[in-house]
């Protein structure tokens, strides 16, 4: 029963090892963010002898920082030995009595949950065998006969009665195979096909109206945990032999009932999302510099959640809020969001690929309202030492009351999601996405909200309190990236009618040569399944930080790129190290091509309003061909910032490649090795209106109040040419260090940083 139930209401959240060390306590219970000031148990004790008067207990409520800090802690060591007891109240400014009894109280709560949720299982596992006894009650009483669905016991009807249950039988079966044709095409089940293949109603198993009108089995309306695992059948009965294959692997009746399982989860995550999403919502408490926001986990324990489990192992949770301006139409917003390839494109930088398993609904009446499907997407970080996630999700996407269109994602496991050992993040999505509100003026408020837990071991020191915040992965870049590609569409269009600019067929071919070159750089950072890299095993290179990669260079077949990235903390704000590495005068200063002097921009194409936001064409000299001397004189260089973060891309072209860009030719077969800088926001710094939004809707400059420090990241590929990967030696692997390492040192002391 623990294996088969147990299991399947807690999933992968479900930790046996902390449920035995719970046991083991048994300690008072009590809110674990309340805490008597100064009163161990023996003074309580004590206490219990003096007049009343004196037994008055002062009460001490922590702040939210100090909760958070202790949860986190307490995720990792829900026993934390003296010394540890006194590091933390130094560090929260608490007694080191008030720690002591805070983790006393949690354990001791934890357990209670705990307890609560194996109570809740055995009930539910008691009302499955009641049922159970009953079918075989009811199917000892009444026998029918498999072939017709008659009586068993021969000689009760006539030949003519049974060769009507006959038909009536063929005419089920008929029936059944036009309903999984309608649920398959038109991604609703009929309802009369749920009433024919159910048992009769005194079984204890009536038909109940799911939320979204599909008929369904009542008791599928029950709790689903994140996790649940689909791939075997639904609540673990073996999948029906049927021409239907659903998306988690399941076929014919079996996969009907999935499908209505998944739309009654959706629209589960959808009214947690909503609830999430309101102004108003308790769910939600200002940050220490009172502008961002931060999940008040003790509301959210309260509230009646599905997806309210104890997190796997390991796991931590990061909940962002943001809302946001943009110029854009919510309804085609939506339609690029229900379009894999449309999406990936639209975030660039943060999906490196996605793709859809499989449409269970396509909308209603016309519309997109109401679209359910399965998707995969691989999200990513610009930096070598935070691995790229893997999500399996359902996303849902509807059209409520106003106008207002909702678009909430939620993990499902489909059977392949990223685990065993492979270099990506574990992680799961819990109820996330967008509330879309068109307004008067033209222009789209969004409100984005993410929920995510993941495993924080596999991120890199330096890259956590970034991660943590939610300014990685979380709601405030999904925003920012949004406004900054919106107000580059506009822009775009404004200088359509623009004389001295580009003509439209040139300036089209740069564009896309550059998101291709962007795409290339990114790749070579945060390897993903959509361009697969071999990892170089290195050791005593001087920096564990470096991460080495070799691919067959998609433009040259006979070569092999070797591509080298790290990461460093630069001391200084991301903004002014973006003006410095994007500016064409100031190259001479660390690029080592350049031969110490500086360049110059002889083609400009504005991608947005904010400075720098732009495709530029480099030169080494004045003249766009100078001496004839074709191939390292000029670069692409592609850059941008917001306020999640900034990018400088630049590969070398020669001379004819500009003539063909120039011109509007094909850029498909212009050779790119590119190269660049990630420069994001270390964490740490007190970024005031992080995704800060102008009048217009167009997005700031992306400088903020990210005065303290920034995370660079330089990203190196280089060509060795007729090299077999036999041949990649430590000679090539050593020369490419170097090379990375002179470039940062380089831009260290053009920057005043000191080492």
């Amino acid at each position: 029963m623990e294996g088969n139930v147990g299991m399947g209401l807690i999933g992968e959240n479900f930790d046996s090892g902390l449920l035995g060390r719970l046991r083991d306590d048994d300690y008072e219970s009590r809110s674990g963010s309340e805490n008597f000031d100064d009163l161990s148990g023996d003074d309580l004790d004590v206490a219990d002898d003096q007049p009343k008067s004196k037994k008055k207990k002062k009460y001490h409520r922590h702040t939210p920082q100090q909760i958070q800090e202790l949860e986190t802690f307490f995720k990792e060591c829900p026993h934390p030995d003296e010394k540890q007891r006194t590091d933390l109240s130094k560090k929260l400014g608490l007694a080191n009595k008030q720690v002591k009894f805070w983790f006393q109280n949690r354990r001791t709560q934890m357990k209670t949950q705990l307890e609560r949720h194996e109570n809740m299982i055995l009930r539910q596992e008691n009302e499955r065998l009641r049922a159970e006894n009953s079918l075989l009650k009811d199917a000892m009483s009444n026998p029918t006969c498999s072939n017709c669905g008659g009586p068993a016991i021969p000689g009760q009807f006539s030949p003519e009665d049974h060769q009507l249950r006959v038909e009536n039988a063929r005419l089920k079966e008929e029936l059944g195979r036009v309903s999984t044709l309608t649920h398959k095409f038109f991604g609703r089940p009929v309802s009369a096909f749920g009433s024919i293949t159910m048992p009769n109603p005194n079984s204890g198993f009536e038909l109940g109206m799911g939320r979204n009108g599909v008929v369904g089995p009542s008791n599928f309306n029950m709790s689903l945990p994140m996790g649940f695992g689909m791939g075997d059948g639904v609540m673990g009965a073996p999948a029906l032999q049927s021409g239907l294959q659903s998306p988690m692997g399941m076929i014919g009746n079996t996969a009907q009932q999935e499908r209505a399982m998944l739309i009654d989860l959706a629209q589960a995550a959808m009214d947690e999302l909503i609830s999430m999403s309101q102004p108003d919502s308790p769910l939600w408490i200002k940050s220490l510099d009172g502008v961002n926001e931060v999940l008040n986990y003790d509301e959210y324990a309260k509230v009646n959640s599905l997806f309210n489990d104890p997190k796997q192992n390991g796991f931590v949770t990061e909940a962002t809020r943001q809302t946001g301006l943009l110029l854009i139409n919510s309804a085609g917003l939506v339609e690029t969001m229900l379009d894999a390839d449309q999406w990936a494109e639209m975030f660039p930088c943060m999906i490196a690929g996605a793709s859809t398993l499989d449409v269970i609904s396509s909308g209603m009446n016309g519309t997109r309202s109401g679209s359910l499907q399965v998707m995969q997407a691989e999200v990513q970080l610009p930096s070598p030492l935070v691995p790229v996630r893997q999500y399996s999700f359902l996303r849902f996407a509807k059209q409520h009351v106003g106008g207002i269109w909702v678009v909430v994602d939620v993990s499902v496991n489909v059977g392949r999601n990223a685990a065993n050992g492979n270099p990506y993040m574990s992680c799961k999505k819990l109820p996330s996405g967008c509330i879309l509100e068109d307004l008067p003026n033209g222009f789209c408020k969004i409100t984005w909200v993410d929920h995510s837990q993941y495993d924080e071991s596999v991120v890199h020191q330096a890259y956590r309190p970034l991660v943590n915040s939610g300014m990685a992965f979380g709601a405030h870049r999904w925003v920012a990236t949004l406004q900054r590609q919106c107000d580059s569409l506009a822009v775009s269009m404004s200088q359509s009618d623009d004389p001295t600019a580009m003509t439209p067929h040139g300036k089209k071919s740069m564009l896309k040569l550059a998101q291709r070159m962007s795409d290339y750089f990114w790749s070579g950072i945060c390897p993903s399944t959509a361009c697969k890299w071999d990892i170089l095993p290195i050791s005593n290179m001087g920096d564990s930080d470096l991460k080495i990669m070799y691919r067959q260079h998609p433009d040259a077949n006979s070569s092999i790129v070797l591509s080298a990235a790290t990461s460093v903390w630069i001391p200084l704000p991301r903004q002014r190290v973006f003006d410095f590495l994007r500016e064409a005068q100031m190259r001479g200063g660390w690029d080592a091509l350049s031969n110490g002097g500086p360049m110059q921009e002889v083609v400009h194409i504005a991608k947005g309003q904010a400075l720098g936001n732009s495709i530029s064409i480099l030169s080494l000299n004045n003249a766009v061909n100078p001496n004839g001397n074709e191939g390292s004189n000029l670069y692409l260089q592609d850059s941008w910032t917001d306020s999640s973060g900034s990018m400088v891309v630049y590969s070398p072209i020669d001379s004819q490649s500009l003539d063909i860009l120039i011109s509007g030719g094909d850029s498909s077969v212009i050779p790119l090795l590119p190269s660049g800088f990630s420069i994001l926001p270390d964490g740490h710094s007190n970024v005031n209106n992080i995704v800060g939004t102008s009048s217009d809707g167009s997005s700031g400059n992306g400088e903020g109040g990210d005065n303290g420090g920034c995370l660079l990241t330089f990203g190196l590929q280089m060509l060795l040419n007729n090299t077999p990967t036999s041949k990649l030696t430590m000679e090539s692997v050593e020369s490419v260090n170097a090379q990375i390492s002179v470039t940062i040192q380089r831009i260290k002391e053009a920057l005043g940083v000191v080492a």
